[in-house]
């Protein structure tokens, strides 16, 4: 045993890490995709509710912020994952950056962030397809297994695969995005439907309302609406090991990813807002884009539109279940968590235990509130609270990879950097506070505190784990190893 501070190093076999290695096989667009692919059924919906509380200005201004934010996370994640190419991704850049506990703790709010995120969008996918083949509620848990085993499947065959898989269906759901753009340019009638927003949130059916109906409030209570037009863009330094050239692939399919998003949200926020039914109607819509295509063609073809908006939904799940598989695998193979959850298949080489441990605890999670509450009110708690759990982690997870970036800055320039961020410092101290505001109007929220809540029952067992059984077992990973590297020339 090593011992290294308030941690333990084990000594393991060259066997070890044989038999838990990956295959390059992603590119430039294939990273593309994979950014893009985990954040699109966020325009598909999510977005909208901040319509409710901040009008369309409101909604705007809050996704300009928001915008903002992912910005400074995007370029500083570029820098670090360039200098850091780790499967470990934001436990990676956290535990170079603040040692094993600093690690630990990013890594497990993105963990809370890429297991539950997937079972909320199952969960949504569940529910388009009840209401297209017309299937009892009730029976909505066989939708989210079959989801579960089909899209497991597909990123267990092989990293070839499920990039090919993952590129297919964002282009799909971009394809989707840019038919309703298209359509919706000649009909939109701005000042009519998105502004038909009053004073104290009355409907106006002539439009012509306000562009801040809530003032600056509405601003800062539309924060947390605005982040699922970008949520899960910062999971590319997850492929570090399964790209061919992280150091210069990476960076580029960041970068060209967050300014692809950039793009669509713009669109999205503009015009699904600017068809029949407006700000006001989308506002309380959990299907504001298949509202949207109603508007445009009539409702005689809404089985079909239903159809179109899953592929969004299907984007993000293929994309997001690679991204927990990838975050559970890398912190198991360091020995954070049970080291058997990293063994990659023989042949295959993809991290199937990782995968498949992940879909279980995502499914079990859903099921217990399923069954426990029954569906209807489970359907509410599924759809609510568990999204905003899932939002909480990523918050929690942006400011610790912001310290991360400034710190790294600071106190190890020595490391060797193929990308710079263009914004530095600046940039990551602007995700910290940003994202620190928004878990402030997150937590007013009663709904949202019900998920704090949750991720603090989560966070109590995981690091009672850690504290008591895995910090005396942790594996000199490639993660672990550089961390330690730059320990030493920092001193």
């Amino acid at each position: 045993m090593r011992q290294r501070r308030l941690v333990s190093y084990t000594e393991v076999e060259v066997t070890y890490f044989e038999r838990r290695t990956l295959k390059r096989h992603a590119g430039v667009w294939s990273l593309w995709a994979l950014g893009v692919g985990a954040v699109i059924s966020g325009h598909y919906s999510g977005w909208n509710i901040g319509l409710s509380v901040g009008g369309w200005g409101g909604m705007a201004a809050a996704g300009g912020v928001i915008a903002v934010m992912y910005l400074g996370l995007t370029y500083s994640i570029a820098e670090m994952a360039a200098a850091l190419p780790h499967t470990g991704g934001a436990y990676s850049f956290s535990r170079t950056a603040m040692g094993p506990w600093g690690g630990f703790l990013t890594g497990l709010a993105e963990n809370v962030e890429y297991v539950l995120t997937p079972a909320v969008i199952v969960f949504f996918i569940g529910s388009y397809l009840t209401n297209i083949f017309e299937t009892d509620a009730t029976l909505q848990p066989l939708y989210w297994i079959v989801a579960y085993i089909v899209f497991v499947g597909f990123n267990a065959v092989g990293v070839a695969l499920s990039f090919r898989l993952t590129v297919t269906v964002t282009l799909l759901a971009l394809g989707c995005l840019i038919v309703f753009w298209v359509a919706a340019l000649p009909a939109a009638e701005f000042s009519r439907w998105a502004l038909n927003i009053g004073a104290e949130g009355r409907e106006l059916s002539e439009g012509g309302g306000p562009l801040f109906p809530f003032g600056w409030t509405g601003v800062l209570a539309a924060l947390p609406f605005a982040v699922w037009l970008f949520l899960a863009i910062e999971q590319l330094p997850l492929a570090a090991e399964e790209s061919v050239d992280p150091r210069r692939d990476l960076p580029r399919g960041i970068v060209l990813g967050m300014f692809t998003l950039l793009v669509s949200a713009c669109l999205i926020v503009w015009l699904n807002a600017s068809v029949a039914n407006g700000s006001y109607a989308l506002g309380q819509s959990g299907e504001p884009l298949l509202d949207g295509f109603k508007a445009l063609f009539g409702t005689n073809i809404a089985k079909v539109l239903a159809l179109v908006a899953i592929t969004g939904l299907i984007a993000s799940f293929h994309t997001i279940i690679f991204a927990y598989g990838r975050q559970i695998y890398s912190l198991s193979r360091a020995g954070y968590f049970p080291v058997w959850f990293s063994e990659t298949h023989g042949v295959r080489k993809t991290p199937q235990r990782a995968m498949v441990s992940g879909a279980l605890l995502a499914l079990t999670v859903m099921m217990v509130v399923w069954f426990t509450l029954g569906h209807e009110r489970g359907a509410a708690a599924i759809g609510g609270t568990l999204l905003n759990m899932a939002v909480f982690g990523a918050m929690f997870s942006y400011i610790l990879q912001g310290a991360a970036f400034i710190l790294l800055r600071v106190r190890r320039p020595h490391i060797e950097r193929p990308y710079k961020s263009p914004l530095g410092i600046a940039g990551a101290a602007l995700t910290v506070v940003i994202a620190a505001v928004t878990v402030y109007f997150q937590l007013l929220d009663p709904v949202y505190r019900a998920g704090v809540l949750g991720v603090a029952v989560w966070f109590a067992a995981a690091i009672a784990y850690f504290a008591l059984v895995s910090r005396h077992r942790l594996i000199l990973s490639p993660e672990e190893e550089f961390a330690r590297r730059t320990e030493e020339v920092a001193r």
